[in-house]
C-alpha cells in the first residue's frame, strides 16, 4: 500500500509534556467493521484508526458488497447486510500487512457460499497460516495454503460448518477470533480453550451486537446460527500506540505526560503492569466504560526504571508491546530478562531477533534467546536501523533516540501508517525530534 521507502531522522528530544489523544484501538477498528458489516441494520463507529491495516478490513468488506460510509475524521457508518448476505468479490482480496484482517476474516470466509483468495504484502506472506487453517478444516471448512502455511490464503465457499472444542496450542488471539468467527456459521456449540489469556475484543463486541457468548476460565462457548444487530461503537485509543509514549515519557527525565482515553481492557494491561515493575510513574484517572470496554486517562512523568525479569504471566498481556519494552530495558538500571515469548517471532518481523539486532548496533548489549532476551543497559548511540516492514520496530527505535547520544536513522518506516496514522506530528508536538526522508 505504501509506494515509497521512508527514513527516520530521530534525535535526541526534550523531556516529554503535553496531553494528547492517540489513535483508536486497531483490533477494535478490525472488528467493528468485520461485526457491523454482517449485523442487521445500521452501525455507528467513532475513534475508529484511518491506519493501512483497519483500512484493509475496510475495503475487503466493500469489496463484497457492503455499503460503508467514512472514514471521515474517525466516523464510519456501515450499512449492514446480515450475516448471509455477503457477496463474491469480483478478485482476491488484498489486505497489506494486517495480520489480524486475514486471520480473522478467514474465519467468516468459512461460512459463505463463495470462494475467497486472501493476499498480503512480502511480510504478511511470510507469516504462518495453518494455526487457523488447521481448526477451520476441523470446523469442515476447505482451506488451502502456499508452501509451508504461508498465504494467499483461499477458502473454499459451500462448506456445512460444525461446531468443535478446540483448545489452542498457542496463546493467539486472531486464532481465537477466527474459531469464534467461524462458529457463529456453525451447526452446534463452537468452544475455544486458550492456554494462557489474550485480548478478548471480539468476545467482548460479539455482546456488544447483540450475540450471546460465555465465557467460563479460558474456555469461550458460542451456539451457532444467531444474529448480530447494529450498534453504536466508541473505539478508545489504542494502548499499543498509547506504549510508544509511555515508555518515552517514562525514560526521559522530568517528563510529565497525559494519555487520554486509552483502552485498559485487562487482556491488554500488561504494558503498565511491566513499566509499573520497572519502577515507572504511571497513574490512571477517570476510569469508565465505554461500551463495554474500560478506559482511562493516563498520566506518565519521568523515573528512573530498573531492570526486571519479567513475569510470564505478563507475556500474553503485552505482546505487541515488547518492542518497546526493550527500549525501557536499556535505558533502566540492571539486567532485564524476557522468556516465554517464541511468539514474538511469528509477528510482522521477528521482533526478538530484529530488536537485538537495533540494539546491538546502538551499543546496547541485548542477547536474543529462543523464546525472548537479555539485556544489559548501557548508553545508546547513534547509527542505522532496519525495521523490516515492522511499524512497531520504526517506532520504538524513535523512542530511544531521544536518550540517543547521536542521530538514529530508521530505514523502511513506511509502515508506521499502518497502525500509527500520524506519528511523526504527534511525537514532534510533545518532545520528540524526528525529520522524515522519503525515497523512491
Amino acid at each position: 500500500m505504501s509506494s515509497s521507502s521512508i527514513t527516520f531522522v530521530a534525535q535526541s528530544g526534550q523531556p516529554l509534556s503535553g496531553d494528547i489523544r492517540v489513535p483508536g484501538d486497531k483490533s477494535m477498528s478490525h472488528r467493528s467493521i468485520m461485526l457491523g458489516s454482517l449485523a442487521e441494520g445500521v452501525t455507528e463507529v467513532s475513534g475508529f484508526l484511518e491506519g493501512e491495516d483497519a483500512l484493509a478490513t475496510l475495503n475487503a468488506f466493500r469489496s463484497m458488497g457492503v455499503n460503508i460510509v467514512g472514514p471521515k475524521a474517525g466516523r464510519v457508518t456501515i450499512h449492514g447486510v446480515g450475516l448471509h448476505g455477503l457477496q463474491a468479490p469480483q478478485d482476491s482480496i488484498y489486505l497489506g500487512n494486517s495480520g489480524t484482517s486475514i486471520r480473522l476474516i478467514a474465519g467468516l470466509m468459512a461460512g459463505q457460499q463463495f470462494d475467497v483468495t486472501m493476499t498480503g504484502d512480502a511480510s504478511l506472506s511470510k507469516r504462518p497460516m495453518n494455526r487457523v487453517a488447521i481448526p477451520l478444516r476441523e470446523m469442515g471448512a476447505i482451506v488451502e495454503t502456499e508452501e509451508g502455511g504461508r498465504p494467499p490464503l483461499t477458502v473454499r465457499g459451500g462448506s456445512q460448518l460444525k461446531g468443535i472444542s478446540y483448545t489452542m496450542p498457542m496463546a493467539s488471539a486472531q486464532v481465537k477470533s477466527c474459531v469464534l468467527l467461524a462458529g457463529l456459521y456453525a451447526e452446534g456449540q463452537t468452544r475455544v480453550t486458550e492456554p494462557a489469556p489474550t485480548r478478548d475484543h471480539t468476545e467482548r463486541m460479539l455482546r456488544g451486537f447483540g450475540y450471546d457468548v460465555q465465557v467460563n476460565g479460558s474456555t469461550v462457548t458460542l451456539q451457532g446460527g444467531g444474529k448480530l444487530t447494529a450498534t453504536s461503537i466508541d473505539v478508545p485509543s489504542d494502548i499499543s500506540s498509547a506504549a510508544f509514549y509511555m515508555v518515552a515519557a517514562s525514560i526521559m527525565p522530568g517528563s510529565d505526560l497525559m494519555l487520554r482515553h486509552v483502552g485498559i481492557n485487562p487482556t491488554r494491561i500488561g504494558i503498565i503492569n511491566i513499566l509499573r515493575l520497572m519502577g515507572a510513574d504511571i497513574e490512571l484517572s477517570n476510569e469508565r466504560e465505554v461500551g463495554g470496554e474500560p478506559v482511562a486517562d493516563i498520566r506518565i512523568r519521568g523515573a528512573q526504571l530498573k531492570g526486571i525479569v519479567i513475569p510470564e504471566d505478563q507475556v500474553p498481556l503485552a505482546i505487541d508491546e515488547f518492542p518497546v519494552l526493550f527500549i525501557a530495558a536499556a535505558c533502566a538500571e540492571g539486567q532485564t530478562i524476557l522468556t516465554g515469548a517464541e511468539e514474538l517471532r511469528v509477528k510482522e518481523s521477528d521482533r526478538i531477533q530484529v530488536m537485538a539486532d537495533g540494539l546491538q548496533a546502538l551499543g546496547v548489549d541485548a542477547q536474543p534467546t529462543e523464546d525472548g532476551i537479555v539485556i544489559n543497559p548501557g548508553p545508546i548511540g547513534g547509527g542505522e536501523i532496519w525495521s523490516h516492514g515492522d511499524h512497531r520496530i520504526a517506532m520504538s527505535f524513535a523512542v530511544a533516540s531521544l536518550r540517543a547520544s547521536g542521530a538514529i536513522h530508521i530505514h523502511g518506516a513506511e509502515h508506521v501508517a499502518t497502525s500509527f496514522p500520524g506519528f511523526v506530528e504527534l511525537a514532534n508536538s510533545v518532545g520528540f525530534n524526528l525529520r522524515v526522508i522519503e525515497g523512491a
